[in-house]
C-alpha cells in the first residue's frame, strides 16, 4: 500500500502565504514526478504545479511567480510554498504522485486533500 499524507492547509488573509506538505510512504520502489493539484466550488480540477523526479518544474499561469514547488527525494516529499495568496486560491489542494509500487507496477496516487482559504 501507498498513502500521500497532505499537511499545511488552513486560513490565511489575502496576501499571505501558506507552506503545504505531501509525504509518500508504503510500497514505493521510486517517485516520477509529484504535483499539486486544486479544486475550487463550481469550478473544474486545475493542475496547480509538478515536478520531476530531476527537478524540472511546470506551474499553472495563475500562480507564476507567487508559488514554488519543490521536493525532497530522500523524504519522498513535496512542497508548495504558496505566498501573495488571493482569494481566487481558495479551494481543496490535492497531493499527487506517479511512482513505481515495489511490485514494479506503476500507479497514480491522490492524496485525502488540504483545504486552503483566502479571506479577502
Amino acid at each position: 500500500q501507498v498513502q500521500l499524507v497532505e499537511s499545511g492547509g488552513g486560513l490565511v488573509q489575502a496576501g499571505g502565504s501558506l507552506r503545504l506538505s505531501c509525504a509518500a510512504s508504503g510500497s514505493i520502489y521510486s517517485i516520477n514526478a509529484m504535483g499539486w493539484y486544486r479544486h475550487a466550488p463550481g469550478k473544474q480540477r486545475e493542475k496547480v504545479a509538478t515536478i520531476t523526479s530531476s527537478g524540472s518544474t511546470n506551474y499553472a499561469d495563475s500562480v507564476k511567480g507567487r508559488f514554488t514547488i519543490s521536493r525532497d527525494n530522500a523524504k519522498n516529499t513535496v512542497y508548495l510554498q504558496m505566498n501573495s495568496l488571493k482569494p481566487e486560491d481558495t479551494a481543496v489542494y490535492y497531493c499527487n504522485s506517479n511512482l513505481i509500487h515495489s511490485s514494479g507496477a506503476y500507479y497514480n496516487y491522490w492524496g485525502q486533500g488540504t483545504q486552503v482559504t483566502v479571506s479577502s
